[in-house]
């Protein structure tokens, strides 16, 4: 049976959080999370990066590594690693198989999330990881990954407004939502958030006596190097990520390895390095060459991700083509005004197979929050959108796809790009 078909059914409960599901099939599988010691991870933005470079790290120093983020944005099997190695296939539908043949069909059923989470942590067990990297899928408090009462620990690297329908309109809500990952005495690494959000964070780790490490920024030695080179607390390293805002989130990573050295973890200088210069983390600032134009694509799905790109892109300093498609659920106003520049030309399209904005309605709002665009079309998919966008587009400007995860899932599934 095909991995899709097995989770499909569970598709229609949709996000309900609540750890009550989650931790009865764990019990069913026996606990599984319990064997696993893992660095857990919430956040806005950055959660995936920071992830990978831990992963990478932990790999380089010898470590055998579990990894689970999502979304995915080709195949199920990405969101389950081991040493930066997705899971076979095969075995990703045997665990689920197994995982969903222990539901107890008399009480509430689980999400697909919950499904896919357990199976994760049935993997790692089975497998007897050092270490697994988790990612919190959506919050944190009642988050499926926040079933371990005593991570190595905990991450919170960015806090902005985003899922506001589940986690509470306010930073102050969101931020309370995102700091119940936070367990007493368990070191908590956080990046930087803004005042609102820092002062519940800061409230909730004295609450719980957790060492704390509010990180900053590292700094460029070397920005023209490629990839360019930087410093956190001492320790250089190559930067293979694009963009300013993995300053942020390399130096969280490079906290959390120092903060697992004083536990006792075996992580040179020399592994750090080179764990950093091996990452790789796909869709986020990533050229690609598509039908011999280049292209950028990046997620930019909420409004800080937007800024984030927005810096990036203002680098380049040339005229600016986006491709775009949004969720109906996204700040699509705020996105815009993070991007948008006079003179750009902005193709819009729906994201398939998922609660796509409408492009018509995002042209009428892209239109009035920029008026002075150079074109602005809508297209009934992503392959005529992009003819259209790179057909005219002039040497030295920038196609640049973004706006939606599941967009950028579809174009690498179905556009074949290679990696430049």
């Amino acid at each position: 049976m095909p991995i899709d078909a097995i989770l499909e059914p569970f598709q229609r409960f949709g996000v309900h959080l609540g750890l009550e599901r989650i931790e009865k099939l764990l019990a069913a599988l026996d606990n599984p999370h319990r064997s696993v010691p893992i660095i857990h991870v919430a956040g806005t933005n950055g959660k995936g990066s920071v992830c990978a470079y831990l992963s990478s790290i932990l790999t380089a120093a010898g470590y055998l590594v579990g990894r689970y983020t999502s979304p995915h944005l080709v195949d199920w099997t990405e969101r389950i690693c081991l040493n930066g190695q997705p899971i076979d296939a095969d075995v990703l539908r045997d665990l689920l198989l197994e995982v969903t043949s222990q539901i107890d069909h008399n009480s509430e059923s689980p999400t697909q999330f919950e499904v896919i989470t357990a199976a994760a942590f049935w993997y790692f067990a089975q497998q007897e990881v050092d270490v697994a990297i988790i990612e919190v899928g959506l919050g944190g408090r009642l988050d499926a990954t926040n079933v371990c009462d005593r991570p190595l620990a905990t991450i919170i690297t960015s806090i902005s407004r985003e899922h506001w329908q589940q986690l509470g309109s306010t930073l102050a809500q969101i931020a309370t939502e995102k700091a119940g990952i936070l367990k007493p005495g368990c070191p908590a690494i956080i990046g930087s958030l803004p005042p609102e959000a820092a002062k519940v964070v800061e409230e909730r780790i004295k609450q719980l006596d957790c060492p704390a490490i509010w990180t900053k920024p590292a700094t460029y030695v070397d920005s023209k190097a490629n990839p360019p080179y930087a410093e956190s607390q001492g320790i250089k390293y190559p930067l293979p990520l694009l963009g300013e805002i993995q300053l942020s989130n390399s130096a969280l990573a490079i906290a959390t390895c120092l903060v697992l050295r004083q536990q006792g973890w075996e992580i040179s200088d020399r592994a750090i390095a080179q764990g950093m210069s091996e990452t790789r983390w796909l869709g986020r600032l990533q050229w690609t060459n598509w039908q011999n134009h280049q292209l950028l694509i990046d997620g930019a799905h909420n409004v800080a991700a937007a800024q984030a790109l927005h810096q990036y892109v203002d680098t380049l300093a040339v005229p600016v083509n986006w491709v775009m498609g949004m969720l109906s659920t996204k700040d699509h106003t705020g996105i815009f005004e993070a991007l948008l520049k006079e003179g750009d030309r902005l193709y819009l399209v729906p994201v398939p197979d998922h609660s796509s904005a409408n492009p018509a309605d995002l042209a009428i709002l892209a239109q009035k929050i920029c008026p002075r665009l150079r074109l602005c079309q809508t297209f009934p998919d992503l392959k005529s959108a992009l003819h259209a966008s790179t057909s005219i587009a002039k040497e030295g400007e920038v196609t640049v796809l973004c706006g939606s995860l599941y967009l950028l899932g579809h174009f690498l599934a179905t556009q074949t790009p290679v990696e430049t």
